[in-house]
């Protein structure tokens, strides 16, 4: 089915939609955004194909606009897989801007040079391949924005890891922290994935060195911004008289 929308084609069954929100509004949502380019519609297909999970467009859009209000230079993405995310953020960083890819996977490393030597935008990219929790620990920092998309099992030692990592006013983006809306049921002590995306929330959101906030578009995207120091939420005031 394509939609047509002003000058734009989306093509929705092109995009997986797998989040939380409902499914109407998801589909309004994607409508509205523009067609993508030759590489990152690609990448989609091939994501929609081989069952490789990636953020997607919506989100794909929300982190290169997240990193270009951080004025983000230094970035250091944990769970690249092909590179998806790893374009949105090359763009975003400019040509004087780095991005540390990590992955586990030789193949996937592979598969994302390509993507983003088409892209133009390889030379922005530090190719780095092992467990993402260790590269990030003997990479040189402070990073400007860090992104998180590891196993979820791993989040609460991404958060332990990470924050120290980021320099004063920089941000940890994490993806799927409402886990398809598990996070907000009780999970059983064998489902590891939930209770460790659970815990990870209560630290993002009771760390005082972090301001977080989770977004609730497509399976959640959690938005911390390193304080160093205790941050409230400013005050209600009532209406003058």
């Amino acid at each position: 089915m394509i939609q047509q929308l002003g000058r734009y084609d989306i093509r929705l069954r092109q995009v997986r939609m797998n989040g939380i929100t409902e499914r109407r509004t998801e589909k309004y949502l994607y409508a509205l955004l523009p067609a993508r380019d030759r590489v990152l519609a690609d990448m989609e297909r091939y994501a929609r194909r081989h069952k490789v999970p990636i953020i997607g467009p919506a989100c794909g859009r929300l982190l290169y606009q997240l990193a270009r209000l951080a004025n983000a230079r230094r970035v250091f993405e944990m769970g690249s897989a092909i590179g998806y995310s790893t374009l949105w953020l090359a763009r975003a960083v400019g040509p004087f801007g780095v991005v540390y890819y990590s992955d586990g996977d030789p193949a996937n490393v592979r598969r994302a040079r390509n993507y983003l030597r088409r892209a133009g935008v390889d030379s922005r990219v530090r190719f780095l391949t092992g467990d993402a929790l260790r590269l990030l620990q003997t990479t040189r920092g402070p990073f400007d924005l860090i992104f998180n998309d590891v196993d979820k099992t791993q989040y609460p030692d991404v958060f332990r890891i990470a924050v120290p990592r980021l320099r004063p006013g920089g941000l940890l983006i994490s993806d799927n922290v409402l886990w398809s809306g598990r996070a907000a049921r009780l999970a059983p002590r064998k489902d590891t994935s939930t209770r460790a995306i659970q815990e990870f929330n209560r630290l993002i959101y009771g760390s005082e060195d972090l301001f977080t906030t989770i977004i609730p578009l497509r399976d959640g995207f959690a938005v911390c911004v390193k304080t160093g120091r205790p941050e409230k939420s400013p005050p209600e005031t009532s209406a003058a008289h």
